[in-house]
């Protein structure tokens, strides 16, 4: 079945597109919850508009995410840890911490969700940590984990 998209929906599609979907997903899914609709000349017409006025949206998104990166980028993140004898800390270093280093960095409050951090870091050293401000705008910060005295 075609249908074109009046929402994103994440790992499918975003608002605007037309695709063929199977059936059952399309009836079961898609339609009731309002997340796309028929592929008719009606719906694909309200489907781009809503398309552009999300494009406004995100572009307005994405130049506030690269202000607040610009703050970052470039900056070394220091974190203080308590560590045992082997080097290993005595707790994790989740997102949670490093957003809010980044929040006293910038100076203004950082979500710890932006943080792509696959596991906590477990040991002292440098690490590399990716950020996902919006899906357009990435970055990065280099991160030190220093034993604490």
């Amino acid at each position: 079945m075609r249908v074109v998209f009046l929402e994103d929906v994440p790992g499918t599609a975003q608002v605007g597109e037309i695709k063929a979907v199977k059936n059952g997903f399309a009836r079961n899914f898609l339609l009731p919850r309002n997340l796309a609709a028929p592929a008719t000349p009606d719906a694909i017409q309200h489907a781009s508009a809503l398309a552009r006025v999300e494009e406004k949206r995100q572009a307005a998104l994405d130049g506030e995410a690269q202000k607040q990166l610009d703050k970052i980028t470039g900056t070394a993140v220091s974190l203080h840890a308590r560590v045992g004898e082997q080097g290993r800390l005595y707790g994790s270093v989740t997102a949670g911490d490093i957003a809010e280093e980044l929040s006293k960095l910038i100076g203004e409050e950082f979500d710890r969700r932006k943080i792509d951090l696959a596991e906590p870091i477990r040991e002292i050293g440098e690490y590399h940590i990716s950020i996902r401000m919006t899906r357009n705008v990435h970055g990065a910060v280099d991160l030190t984990v220093v034993a604490e005295e």
